[in-house]
């Protein structure tokens, strides 16, 4: 994806910082309006501010962008909860990637939320059926993101059973996967183009299969042999290349990876994983070198 690093090079400014505050904030503004309803018994959200194609195209382009208050839970107990989730969530895959990236999901996500709705009514759906449609792609797709990005974290089922990411996004994808080939053609296009954004960072591109390369098999062999040479304890297994953290200094389940396009055995936490400069041939002779020098300087 060099195109996108050019992109981020010229329009990194732009991003917008701790996007998922906005995002949580547009939630929380929805279940306020859930309050209302439930008490007043009046409807403001579907008849005003849904995704409804056919009041978009009589000129409520409102619509398009309101739609987003619909938040991921109804209640306040479970509301607050899901917006607590997926704001940790989204804080946590922003830190992973940088600003620039995580707007581009995000916003392609929506666009493409909204232009499955647009094309299913172009095909002839009810517009009031597709005036339901909400950030429930946008949730999945964001899920996805941080299950790709943090696979072995633990997720507590009913505060009781942990189960790793990378379990509950493959138990929701095949989910999603059932729907769409039960589903109808508007089912179909709704599930798939709104996803579409995570088809297009994850699907379409090669580093995401570079745990399962030769290098990388390789290099994990290696770091398996290397881990049983530990016989004590207190010696740190996992050091970043970049900050020098290792795992007894972080706090909260830190993980360390290797980077597939780094020349050489180095190894990144979290934060740095997706923000480091990349390690070429020529670099890494010139790290040997300056450690050779070095050991020299330091011989009596």
């Amino acid at each position: 994806m060099k195109w996108f690093y050019r992109l981020e090079y010229k329009y990194g400014r732009y991003a917008i910082p701790n996007l998922m505050r906005y995002l949580i904030s547009l939630y929380l503004l929805g279940l306020m309006i859930q309050l209302v309803e439930t008490k007043s018994e009046v409807a403001i959200y579907l008849p005003y501010l849904s995704l409804n194609p056919q009041m978009v195209c009589k000129g409520q382009v409102w619509r398009l962008f309101t739609f987003l208050i619909c938040p991921p839970s109804s209640g306040i107990f479970f509301g607050l909860l899901s917006c607590y989730i997926y704001w940790s969530l989204g804080e946590s895959v922003e830190r992973a990637w940088g600003a620039f990236k995580f707007n581009t999901y995000i916003f392609l996500g929506i666009f493409f939320t909204i232009l499955a709705v647009l094309i299913a009514y172009a095909l002839g759906a009810n517009p009031d059926q597709l005036s339901l449609a909400n950030t429930v792609y946008l949730n999945f797709s964001l899920f996805m993101a941080f299950a790709c990005t943090y696979p072995n974290t633990m997720f507590f089922l009913m505060f009781l059973i942990p189960i790793p990411a990378k379990v509950l996004a493959g138990v929701e994808m095949m989910i999603y996967l059932y729907l769409f080939l039960v589903g109808g053609i508007i089912d179909r296009i709704l599930i798939g183009v709104s996803l579409m954004n995570f088809i297009l960072f994850f699907l379409l591109t090669r580093s995401n299969f570079s745990r399962f390369s030769p290098k990388q098999v390789q290099r994990r062999a290696k770091f398996k042999r290397q881990m049983h040479r530990y016989a004590d304890a207190s010696v740190p297994r996992h050091r970043c290349a970049v900050c020098g953290i290792t795992e007894k200094d972080a706090v909260g389940g830190e993980e360390f990876r290797y980077c597939s396009k780094c020349e050489g055995d180095f190894e990144y936490c979290s934060a740095h994983l997706y923000t480091h400069i990349h390690v070429t041939p020529e670099s890494l002779q010139q790290l040997r070198q300056q450690a050779e020098e070095k050991n020299r300087s330091q011989q009596p």
